[in-house]
């Protein structure tokens, strides 16, 4: 337990019968009549969806405990994606849903932060950015290079996203991970 004295940002609190929220912002605020209060914007952790909530200052508030590990990506099964620990080499299964879109990025072998709380998996995060090659797009026509058009190419995950156009075929790209934009080739 702590008092919203000690909130801090990215700390997470458990609110409303067991909800995870984390702290994105928060002001101590001191009218000159009546009492203190917090006023904070929270972000529901398995949601996502951002409120703004206040507390009057001193009050009890429950802080989970979410540990945040470096992971690596290990392989995919029916309804779940594996991760193991890269200290412990414990193996965590991750279900789709906490995953999501990251899975347009995943490979094996490489890594990923995963939050747990309690046992749990909360989500994961990707490095910004990651390299992967183009399985398969269309060849430019030769005349349309500067035109600075885009063409669909699908990456060795599966996911499709748009490159430039001299883009072919077997080369390496950086990819977002947030937005899913084309960054640049990879030598």
């Amino acid at each position: 337990m702590a008092t919203t004295n000690d909130l801090k940002n990215g700390i997470t609190l458990k609110l409303d019968g067991g909800e995870l929220w984390s702290v994105v912002e928060f002001q101590h605020v001191k009218p000159g009549k009546g009492g203190a209060f917090v006023r904070t914007k929270l972000k529901n952790v398995t949601s996502g969806k951002v409120v703004d909530k206040t507390f009057n200052a001193g009050v009890k508030v429950e802080v989970a405990n979410v540990d945040r590990r470096e992971m690596q990506y290990l392989y995919a099964e029916a309804d779940s994606y594996v991760f193991m620990d890269t200290q412990t080499y414990d193996q965590l299964h991750v279900s789709r849903e906490v995953v999501g879109k990251n899975a347009d990025y995943l490979l094996e072998n490489n890594t990923a932060t995963v939050a747990v709380n309690e046992g749990n998996p909360l989500y994961i995060e990707l490095p910004a950015a990651v390299e992967l090659l183009i399985k398969e797009t269309e060849p430019g026509l030769q005349g349309d290079r500067s035109t600075g058009g885009t063409k669909p190419a699908t990456l060795e995950t599966g996911a499709v996203i748009q490159v430039p156009l001299f883009i072919t075929t077997g080369e390496r790209v950086k990819v977002d991970t947030r937005t899913g934009d084309y960054l640049g080739r990879v030598n």
